[in-house]
């Protein structure tokens, strides 16, 4: 196996070899001859991704997932590659389109998978930005879909095990205070702490007592790729980074979708999304209601996503996300801005007015 790093192997090229080489021994080809592996860029996660070559026959990819995630520090933590492995079954039963899996070797924290190309959603709008409704309208329905076909969930399925709790959403709260605040040398005074503090438990109370359903964590264009089909004109969704399933409220899902940081969108394009996904999910009548608590959820997704992306400069040493925080927190103020009313969200509102005006 060669790879286009040429410093030292680490544990994760040392990994995937090892799968590479279990993989091909499974096939009646021992041995690593053939083989080429080219990293592929990664994301805000530290699994690594690298696409493998053989002389004959598909590509395929090796995710190498070498620790608990990050985004669920404060739920029951993804360990390993067990968690991708039960959801992706999970959604399979739904017709959800997901990787299929070439070769699991849990025991060197890898998986094989079906190569999807380079095409996210978010890449494949910037030379075909006239399939964007389309694409969106599928991802929606097929929200929507499966959450319905997942409301009952097996008693020892994975994502019954982690929640949107209020100590979740209230954690997710406060790394908008400690990142995009405090760690960029915004300090609250004990007045401005009190009406920051309000405001989260009421957000994260509020939330957490709605009813929960299956929630993808991550559904966003950079998460869904797009496959080309028999019809030009209609390609199809496949959702990855799924590992982190939880329970939580039915509209986190099109929050992360529809106010994605790395895309904008007319209010009209989201109203029209979400009176789709009402439609799909047989509730339209339920649309006031379906728009308010996306605009609600919204605000919490969004202050935590800006402190997010501060952490992971700091943190992780991964500065790609920085020129994304004042965006995003301008997307929540603008979602603040509709559910406002007199007490703590008012006062949350007057705040980052002051802060950031």
């Amino acid at each position: 196996m060669s790879s286009s790093d040429d410093t030292t192997e680490d544990a994760a090229l040392s990994a995937v070899a090892e799968a590479l080489r279990d993989f091909s021994a499974h096939r009646g080809q021992p041995g690593l001859a053939g083989w080429e592996t080219q990293e592929m860029p990664g994301g805000a996660s530290t699994r690594r991704f690298f696409r493998a070559q053989a002389a004959a026959g598909p590509s395929l990819v090796a995710m190498y997932v070498p620790s608990p995630s990050q985004e669920i520090a404060k739920a029951r933590q993804a360990v390993g590659v067990s968690s991708f492995l039960e959801v992706q079954k999970l959604l399979e039963t739904t017709g959800v389109r997901v990787p299929s899996l070439h070769h699991d070797a849990g025991h060197k924290q890898v998986l094989l998978v079906e190569d999807l190309g380079d095409d996210t959603l978010a890449h494949y709008l910037t030379h075909s930005e006239h399939h964007r409704a389309h694409l969106y309208n599928s991802a929606v329905t097929d929200l929507a879909r499966a959450q319905h076909l997942l409301r009952e969930l097996p008693n020892d399925c994975i994502v019954r095990e982690r929640a949107f709790d209020a100590d979740l959403l209230r954690w997710e709260v406060e790394h908008f205070r400690e990142w995009a605040l405090a760690a960029r040398g915004i300090e609250l005074n004990d007045e401005q702490r009190a009406i920051f503090d309000r405001a989260a438990e009421h957000l994260s109370s509020t939330i957490a007592s709605w009813p929960r359903g299956f929630v993808h964590r991550d559904y966003q264009s950079r998460n869904l790729m797009v496959r080309r089909t028999a019809a030009p004109d209609r390609p199809e969704l496949v959702w990855i980074d799924f590992q982190d399933a939880m329970l939580g409220p039915r509209v986190y899902d099109l929050v992360a979708l529809l106010t994605d940081s790395y895309q904008t969108f007319s209010r009209e394009f989201i109203e029209q999304r979400l009176a789709e996904y009402c439609e799909a999910g047989g509730i339209a009548t339920e649309f006031e209601r379906v728009l308010y608590e996306f605009d609600f959820v919204t605000v919490q997704r969004k202050l935590k996503d800006a402190g997010r992306f501060v952490f992971l400069e700091r943190v992780n040493k991964n500065p790609h996300f920085l020129g994304f925080v004042e965006p995003t927190i301008a997307k929540a103020r603008a979602a603040l801005g509709r559910v406002k009313t007199p007490g703590p969200l008012q006062d949350l509102d007057d705040l980052l007015a002051r802060l950031f005006d």
